[in-house]
């Protein structure tokens, strides 16, 4: 028994005509006749009553359609599965973000590829730092990661979709919160509160960079896994920090930022994955991210 059995026996069914079967079929009637005729033998019984004027479908001939419609409708849904899959419809990306500077740029891509193909599975992994994620992203471990420049690993491509600047964190009773601009130079002294020291942060790495420029290592009090609870620190005394403008959305009683004098730091955020990523799926949120998060003119420069 072949699927041009089953069309045949369902196109007959339903039209109860050999000739307007034929021509849904796009064939020849008595190709379509010798199709029934080879399905009836094979199952050892009569599908159809036929004479001259009419066709009927006999006792079995009723029982075995719905049975037929159903095997041809799941291999529809198989069909359009599969083709969906292969153009990134369907199938599953997996995500490795940072958590508070993803605040912005995570939930537009998210709700864009929800909306242009909602079969598709995106599966987050949060507080991965952007080093981390490159790693993750280069052993094929995260399909994407959001990570900042330099990209640096053999096979993962990249593209920028933010330009972020540091920014100086300072508890609001801080005498350098009084000033609008903090030189690095003058937080020699202070404490720091940080992302623990090789967990793969190119924040708390630009912030030792900048400090080792004015002269500096930072002396880290305190480190703690997020932005979040390192800000609460900050608010709560425990020391300064140097943080991207992307997480200033995080505002509470004293806390306050205020730019670095002198030459802007800047670190350039970006999507990566790996070139040789074969996925569909990851093509596709790829190309809704073309749109959803657009690199920044400024980087083009």
């Amino acid at each position: 028994m072949e699927l041009r059995h089953l069309n045949a026996f369902l196109a007959v069914a339903e039209e109860l005509h050999f000739g307007r079967a034929a021509k849904r079929l796009q064939m020849a009637q008595p190709p379509l006749s010798q199709q029934i005729r080879q399905l009836e033998k094979e199952l050892g019984v009569q599908l159809f009553q036929r004479n001259t004027r009419s066709v009927r479908l006999t006792s079995a001939g009723e029982s075995f359609l719905e049975p037929v419609r159903t095997v041809l409708d799941d291999l529809d849904t198989a069909v359009r599965a599969a083709r969906s899959a292969g153009i990134g419809e369907y199938g599953r990306v997996t995500i490795g973000f940072a958590g508070a500077s993803s605040h912005e740029t995570l939930p537009r891509l998210t709700r864009a590829v929800r909306a242009a193909h909602p079969g598709l599975e995106l599966v987050m992994t949060g507080q991965t730092y952007a080093n981390t994620a490159l790693a993750r992203v280069a052993d094929g471990s995260l399909d994407l990661g959001f990570v900042r420049l330099p990209v640096t690993r053999p096979g993962v491509a990249h593209r920028v979709i933010d330009e972020e600047e540091l920014v100086c964190a300072l508890p609001s009773d801080h005498p350098l919160a009084r000033r609008e601009t903090v030189p690095p130079a003058v937080l020699a002294g202070e404490p720091f509160v940080s992302f623990p020291a090789n967990s793969g942060s190119t924040v708390r790495d630009a912030m030792t960079e900048a400090c080792e420029s004015a002269g500096f290592t930072p002396r880290i009090v305190q480190e703690a896994p997020d932005s979040y609870t390192i800000l609460a620190l900050v608010a709560a005394g425990v020391g300064v920090t140097l943080t991207v403008t992307s997480v200033q959305h995080i505002q509470q009683n004293g806390l306050v930022y205020r730019p670095l004098a002198g030459p802007t730091v800047r670190l350039r955020a970006a999507l990566a994955w790996r070139a040789d990523n074969p996925s569909a799926a990851l093509r596709a949120v790829l190309a809704v991210a073309e749109e959803a998060l657009p690199t920044p003119v400024r980087t083009l420069d």
